[in-house]
């Protein structure tokens, strides 16, 4: 049996190790957040420029005198465990409520997994924090509500804003009022502080000096190993593309190729993360000869590419090899968020020209119409879009840390605070998710493509207004007529379904279907049948307002996937022999998933 004076002496030899551990990740720390290259301070206006001063300054201090912050680390961490071990020492000597008797006057939270710990009801010091927090956001919530003398798009800013502040104070953000990080700290004698340590200097240096959580262990997946795994071949390449015709899975394919164009501000292989739940492997299976396009990860090089240079060398070049491969004169298009709105343009584009090569298209979660910018409204306003124009013009490209950030903002107690507490209060290693792995895997955005966008697209709202300039044309929404469907996400909040609704209405088309998804962006359309787990609404009456066609939905057990297949099945022509990867014109240059998709933007 050990003596206590072996205890003590392995616990000093335990502290010793951590100790040494803190000094090194400090020199670590303070070496990633110099090579920091931070984004256009008019990005977030004078607050962040201020902060940015304050911050250089206190770095400038750490980097010639180290060992302060390490001390002051390191006294944080000790007085604050200190400090919950005492309360709860006097708590257990003076006062144990029983349970149930401590009493809200504020329930928001309950539910609310952030404060699970039973401690949050059960300790009067956490159950207070709790409830003042409550009672703070709502003070907030309410202030900004009585606000009366700000113009619409002001006070949606405001809302944002003030929503932001209030999930960041949130007190499980703090190692000092998060009881979960602060009994880890104590079960483990610090241990957690320390991996939570090395996992946020671990991220810095991954991020060149950004803060950026990682969501997921990139080490769990491999590109063409355990993700993105259908077999398929690159048939064609060029600067913004590359082209991957997947292998047959069937005797027999339907005549007509299906072609999809995924976003370019992620990774295509959302379509393929593993084959049960992968559409691309599915699509495969119901008997298509499907093509896939895998954008290039741009660089500065890129920075004068456009909307123009997207079309012309993406969706039409695309297009136009997929037919000379299958010898067909048409395909059928499918168009994923940005793709999808971009697919709409390359379609109006087409009929202008007279060309007839699209003979259907199926729009995933696409806005056209953005009259209604919904959540993004605080930044679609002059003043963060020219931070975004300097911040092109200094980088020659949107680096993709950007986007993501923003895109997590929006959700930020589930992108941002609550895996922030797991990695670095709590020293918990990212879990092993194939949709986490993907979400961080982002791409860079050409600088005149993302200004075009933004300017053109989303700010003046040109496509369905006075018609937006492409190619030497004015492309107008009414001028795409050929059969069309667009899948929409119930809880979508970056392509809400009421917006996607109207843009889709004022199409030219005259054979047109529409269909809602439960869920969100990703899970609604990444709904395997097999999985039987979200259903869809189908409504073909589509002449008044979203609200009228939701009152009027009937509403389907089951994934869309078969609904729109048997859509496309009358759309896709007789069957022919399946057709292997490729021709004399086109040998394959490498096997799926390619080289484009593995370029990562921390590189």
């Amino acid at each position: 049996m050990a003596t206590n004076e072996d205890g003590a002496a392995e616990n000093l030899d335990k502290m010793t190790g951590n100790l040494a551990r803190v000094e090194e990740l400090s020199q670590r720390l303070i070496k990633a957040l110099s090579a920091r290259n931070p984004p256009n301070p008019e990005l977030s206006g004078p607050s962040q420029e201020l902060f940015a001063r304050a911050a250089a300054s206190y770095w400038t201090e750490m980097l010639e005198n180290p060992g302060k912050l390490y001390e002051r680390q390191l006294e944080y961490w000790g007085e604050s465990v200190r400090h919950f071990m005492e309360a709860q020492k006097h708590l257990a000597q003076a006062y144990a409520p029983e349970p149930g008797t401590l009493t809200d006057v504020d329930d928001s939270l309950k539910g609310d997994k952030r404060f699970a710990n039973p401690l949050w009801e059960t300790h009067p010091y956490f159950h207070y924090v709790k409830q003042q927090y409550a009672l703070n956001a709502r003070a907030i919530r309410d202030a900004v509500q009585e606000v009366d003398d700000l113009d619409p798009v002001e006070k949606r800013r405001l809302e944002y804003f003030s929503r932001q502040i209030i999930d960041m104070m949130s007190p499980t953000n703090f190692l000092g009022t998060n009881p979960d990080a602060l009994e880890k700290a104590v079960e483990t004698e610090g241990e957690s502080l320390v991996r939570g340590l090395e996992n946020l200097v671990a991220d810095l240096e991954a991020n060149h000096g950004e803060m950026l959580v990682r969501l997921a262990d990139e080490s769990a997946f491999e590109l063409g190993r355990n993700i993105a795994t259908t077999p398929g071949e690159v048939v064609y390449r060029n600067r913004m593309m590359e082209l991957i015709q997947y292998a047959p899975a069937t005797g027999q394919v339907h005549e007509t190729p299906v072609v999809i164009f995924p976003p370019w501000i992620n990774k295509y292989y959302i379509l393929d993360l593993k084959p049960e739940n992968s559409l691309i492997k599915w699509i495969t299976e119901q008997g298509y000869t499907l093509f896939v396009v895998s954008w290039v990860n741009p660089d500065e090089s890129y920075a004068d590419v456009g909307m123009a240079d997207y079309v012309e060398e993406g969706f039409m070049t695309a297009i136009r090899e997929a037919k000379a491969i299958c010898n067909t004169k048409q395909v059928n298009a499918v168009g994923y968020c940005i793709a999808g709105t971009t697919l709409h343009l390359t379609l109006a584009l087409m009929a202008k020209r007279g060309d007839t090569s699209v003979r259907s298209a199926t729009f995933f979660t696409a806005l056209t119409d953005f009259s209604e910018q919904g959540e993004f409204t605080p930044f679609l306003q002059d003043d963060f879009v020219d931070g975004i124009e300097r911040e092109v013009e200094e980088q020659g490209v949107l680096r993709s840390f950007i986007m993501s950030r923003t895109m997590s903002f929006l959700r930020s107690n589930d992108l941002i605070y609550q895996p922030a507490v797991r990695s670095y209060m709590m020293g918990e290693a990212p879990p092993a998710f194939d949709l986490l792995f993907w979400n961080g895997d982002g791409a860079n955005l050409p600088g005149c493509m993302t200004v075009e966008y933004l300017r053109g697209l989303c700010q003046h709202n040109a496509f369905v207004n006075e018609g937006y300039e492409l190619c030497g044309e004015r492309l107008h929404i009414k001028d795409v007529k050929i059969p069309l469907m667009s899948v929409t996400c119930q809880s979508d909040h970056i392509a809400p379904w009421k917006d996607c609704y109207r843009g889709f209405r004022q199409t030219g088309a005259r054979q047109r279907e529409f269909i809602v998804s439960q869920s969100g962006h990703i899970a609604g359309i990444v709904n395997p049948p097999s999985k039987k787990k979200y259903g869809h609404y189908t409504n073909d009456d589509l002449s008044g307002d979203a609200d009228a066609w939701m009152d009027g939905a009937t509403f389907h057990e089951g994934s869309w996937w078969p609904r729109w297949e048997a859509w496309l099945r009358r759309r896709s022509g007789k069957k022919v022999d399946a057709r292997e990867p490729g021709d004399s014109a086109h040998p394959p240059l490498a096997p799926a998933p390619g080289t484009y998709v593995k370029s990562r933007s921390s590189d």
